[in-house]
């Protein structure tokens, strides 16, 4: 296990001698310094640091664009065993800034392995730390927040600890920060691709009974699979598309997707649309994380920065109508705040673990929306009911 230093005064930093082996430092802003050993690509990474306690999955969550702008602990001390496969990303690169780990990755071992985990990192530019005390991590997220860091990856252990320092605490953070335009699609396209099924992997939509557009704030690709599965002609828009731009497909539903950064600050263009779009008409309207959270601010709620926030596959959500617990997958630093809801609007889903709100529904219109991802399959169904409920709205709004 490598060590980690805490510089008493934070005015007299200096680098502190560390185990023989050291290539690789997460540094905190508040001048903590954990070595470790890296591997991935070098080189220096800053975000928020976060910690998820999913057990598997860590090339999805890699991926996730919600994860922009945060370094990822993983708490599950096992990370790489079963290596990297290209069915396994939800987008292109990894959006995730770095990871960090208790164990070294070894080769991997599954018959769906592609790659080594390392090499994957490497070939996409992302850094990874092993052999730090992850539990020593999570607990002080949970006590005191995330922290800004720095990750950094140098072969030969040579680490300037003060301008580590420095970087880290230069780091804007994560509030007031609009990150769905770097992670949304540059361009409209067609999505078609179903969920993945025994034995002939992803199939095609060829009878879709919907047309859907989905507002790309940072979309997963399997969250696209489960609309198509669920029988729908998906049109993916960016994020900035225009309420004219939403209806000149003149879809059966509009879906809002998951993505990063602060809702306030992405909702300066997207809250107006959403709003000019139900003004207009009255199609289905389904939101997941980050959509979930647009579409209660353009009804007219507010969202707040979470402490620690909610990164994992075992998070139990309470449906409030029918009494039911979902094992769920979450990942969000925001949430929307219950006591601001408006008449009108219903809480329909909390957090069992702190009670935070996890859902909402217009009393009067078939629009809803989750905190969770109902796509990543935790449960590992609890959840699907949410895109057959969106299919069957739109299926009653069609017979009048």
């Amino acid at each position: 296990m490598m060590t980690s230093f805490t510089p008493p005064v934070p005015g007299a930093l200096r680098a502190p001698k560390h185990e023989a082996g050291a290539t690789a430092c997460l540094v905190l802003a508040n001048g903590t310094v954990f070595y470790g050993r890296g591997f991935g690509a070098t080189g220096v990474a800053v975000g928020e640091l976060c910690f998820n306690t999913a057990m598997t999955g860590y090339q999805e969550i890699m991926t996730d664009p919600s994860y922009a702008g945060q370094i990822v602990t993983f708490t599950f001390p096992h990370i790489g065993n079963v290596g990297t496969n290209p069915q396994d990303e939800e987008t292109a690169d990894p959006v995730a800034r770095a990871m960090v780990v208790k164990w070294d990755v070894t080769e991997p071992s599954n018959w769906r392995a592609a790659g080594h985990l390392s090499k994957w990192l490497e070939r996409h530019r992302r850094i990874g730390i092993s052999g730090l005390d992850t539990r020593r991590l999570t607990r002080m997220i949970r006590n005191t927040g995330m922290p800004h860091a720095v990750v950094a990856h140098d072969p030969d252990g040579a680490f300037d600890i003060p301008a580590l320092i420095a970087e880290a605490r230069g780091f804007p953070g994560l509030e007031g920060l609009d990150l769905a335009k770097d992670v949304t699609c540059a361009q409209s396209y067609r999505w078609d691709e179903m969920r993945w099924a025994w034995p002939g992997g992803f199939r095609k939509q060829e009878q879709p009974r919907h047309k859907v557009v989905a507002v790309d704030y940072g979309a997963k690709r399997n969250i696209l699979r489960c609309l198509a599965s669920a029988g729908c002609e998906v049109t993916v828009l960016p994020a900035t598309a225009t309420a004219d731009e939403v209806l000149a497909h003149a879809p059966d539903g509009l879906f809002l997707s998951n993505g990063p950064g602060d809702p306030a600050a992405t909702g300066e263009y997207a809250v107006p649309m959403i709003r000019e779009v139900m003004e207009r008409s009255a199609m289905p309207v389904f939101g997941i994380c980050l959509g979930h959270q647009m579409l209660a601010l353009a009804l007219g709620a507010r969202t707040v920065k979470m402490n620690h926030g909610h990164h994992g596959a075992n998070h139990p959500v309470k449906d409030l109508e029918t009494g039911k617990v979902e094992i769920t997958s979450m990942n969000h630093g925001f949430a929307v705040d219950s006591q601001s809801l408006p008449a009108g609007v219903i809480e329909t889903h909390v957090s069992l673990f702190d009670g935070s709100n996890c859902g909402i529904r217009m009393s009067d219109r078939p629009v809803f929306s989750v905190q969770y991802h109902p796509e990543a399959s935790p449960g590992p169904q609890d959840s699907a009911y949410l895109f057959d409920r969106f299919t069957a709205a739109m299926d009653q709004a069609k017979a009048g």
